[in-house]
């Protein structure tokens, strides 16, 4: 830290981060391992597990993941910190009951973010109430782009043992950056990359009701009284629309952790999260949006080893 005119200034160094998303698994040979790829090769799934999955308690997968235990600990036990948040527009898994394909929202949502408006929804929560004013009522967003009252998110917070964490490099978009930010931690050969890299998920039903604010949603998932206290435990992959369940992420096995249940939370709590991810030292812009949610991830696909 230096003074210049009478100001304390930082000096930070570089952005260590970025450009650590991988592509090759042998960068000499430039395999482009990481490329997504079919799902199916003669018919024989040619992936290994997918997310996101069924996590309605009591549900088994049908991909045999034997020997791969996911993550049970809270991830900062075993050294992995949140190098990002994102959300995506409605659930990208399944819980019966709580989001599902009977869940309820508001009108069409607005992507005027996205110049192709192909955002895709996902499920949505049982919470939606078109008579409640605070299910209805507009919320005036500084920081968040193209959010609304009602709608169903889930939000994802990636973790990695390899981040660049308590250092202003531990936030990243993308958010690859930040997992595979320090060398030598993560490998896949030995296989680590459950171990190493998780992701917690937990879905709201955003409401205009200041009773619902948490301050700090970009430290993670809300464990609070109910909220964070059915979990279910799988491995699988990363997610989003590039992926379906006939082309299918090479960025697995990685931890997930997931919240069961939807919950309600103010807009002014994601407003305060997307105000903190511009306050980051990278530049977050492209998670100030929902994400299009992949569909859920077919039986075949979804790993076997379902923890609560």
């Amino acid at each position: 830290m230096t003074k210049e005119a009478g100001h304390f200034v930082t000096m930070l160094g570089p952005n260590v981060c970025v450009g650590k998303k991988p592509k090759h698994a042998d960068a000499a040979a430039e395999d482009y391992y990481f490329n997504n790829i079919q799902c199916m090769q003669d018919n024989v799934v040619a992936a290994l597990e997918q997310a996101g999955g069924n996590v309605t308690e009591g549900y088994v997968g049908g991909f045999n993941a034997t020997g791969r235990v996911p993550i049970i600990d809270p991830y900062w036990k075993q050294g992995l910190c949140p190098v990002n948040v994102h959300c995506h527009l409605g659930a990208e898994h399944l819980s019966v009951g709580q989001y599902d394909e009977h869940g309820s929202g508001p009108g069409a949502h607005d992507d005027s973010h996205d110049d192709s408006h192909s955002v895709r929804q996902g499920l949505q929560c049982h919470r939606y109430d078109a008579h409640n004013t605070a299910f209805t009522s507009e919320y005036a967003w500084k920081h968040c782009k193209d959010m609304q009252v009602g709608q169903t998110y889930e939000v994802h917070w990636p973790h990695s043992a390899a981040g660049a964490c308590g250092t202003p490099n531990q936030y990243q978009t993308p958010f690859y950056d930040g997992v595979f930010c320090m060398d030598g931690v993560i490998t896949l050969a030995p296989l680590n990359t459950f171990k190493k890299i998780g992701v917690q998920a937990q879905v709201f039903t955003i409401v205009n009701d200041e009773n619902y604010y948490y301050p700090d949603l970009i430290r993670g998932m809300i464990v609070d009284g109910e909220m964070g206290g059915d979990i279910a435990r799988y491995t699988g992959s990363t997610t989003g629309t590039s992926r379906s369940n006939e082309i299918c992420s090479r960025y697995t096995p990685i931890t997930w952790q997931v919240d069961r249940k939807c919950h309600l939370v103010s807009a002014s709590s994601f407003d305060k999260m997307c105000a903190d991810m511009k306050a980051q030292r990278d530049d977050m812009t492209d998670d100030l949006h929902a994400h299009g949610a992949r569909e859920v991830v077919a039986h075949e696909l979804t790993a076997n080893n379902q923890h609560n």
